[in-house]
């Protein structure tokens, strides 16, 4: 087989998972062997989706590990948020992640040089955010980084919660989190694991317009969780405050019931 049909096949497999109360994402006949490729997987991943919702990043990291993906999942709202649950202890669990998202006002073309101004003036709101979380790989394998980056780095959504003002977004180093549930309360002495949350935006925007990959009016651009995964119950309303800025609540229902 050629690359470009190992890599199509990869994606085709990927993809299949998604929609999976029990994936495996795990496949015997090829893996991604660069970064290049496992971006070209999520491609077609998306291609295969026919959509993009939004995009997960970080800047780059240490090990030279990018944390890049595509959110392929349509963009959920509203006092409900579907999510294919994990099961623990036969117990169905929702694994979100409090973050920041930042949309998009307008296209981003390829090819292009962005300053950071230039993004600014393209973002044009930012919300409280949830990413929502699947472990696509089988419990018996270790998927390597390259594995989890053609896989989409365990994202299946995100949840889209209130607008809040750029200006407090863009300070947002520090946030205490609140998550309770049940009377059960999670507290958390959040910190962005990128400093600030739109750093990663500057990065990816310009990394991604170097591949090609044009960005779409509309996207949700999330950043980095202020608190790592958090899990909570599923078909419980739970409450999620961020200190000082806002606070709202949420029931997670199965998205394959």
């Amino acid at each position: 087989m050629t690359e470009n049909t190992l890599l199509t096949e990869l994606a085709k497999h990927l993809f299949a998972q998604r929609n999976h109360a029990n994936p495996n994402a795990d496949f015997d006949a090829f893996t991604a062997q660069n970064i290049d490729q496992a971006i070209i997987v999520q491609q077609k991943m998306a291609a295969l989706n026919g959509h993009i919702a939004g995009w997960k990043c970080l800047v780059p990291q240490a090990n030279d590990q990018l944390i890049v993906a595509p959110i392929l999942q349509a963009a959920e709202h509203g006092q409900q948020c579907g999510i294919i649950p994990t099961i623990k202890d036969e117990t169905a669990l929702a694994l979100i992640e409090p973050e920041i998202a930042f949309i998009l006002g307008k296209d981003i073309e390829p090819y292009q040089h962005y300053t950071d101004d230039e993004i600014d003036s393209a973002i044009s709101a930012t919300h409280m955010a949830l990413e929502l979380i699947q472990n696509r790989f089988s419990r018996d394998s270790q998927p390597s980084y390259l594995q989890k980056l053609a896989d989409g780095l365990s994202n299946q959504g995100v949840y889209i919660g209130p607008e809040i003002p750029k200006s407090v977004a863009y300070q947002a180093s520090h946030v205490d989190v609140v998550v309770t549930a049940n009377n059960h309360q999670q507290a958390f002495n959040g910190k962005h694991p990128c400093e600030l949350p739109q750093l990663p935006v500057y990065w990816m925007i310009n990394y991604l317009a170097q591949k090609g990959i044009k960005l779409s009016a509309g996207q949700a651009i999330i950043t980095g969780s202020y608190c790592g995964v958090v899990k909570v119950p599923m078909a419980t309303e739970v409450s999620i405050e961020y200190k000082d800025i806002g606070q709202f609540s949420v029931s997670f229902v199965d998205a394959l019931a």
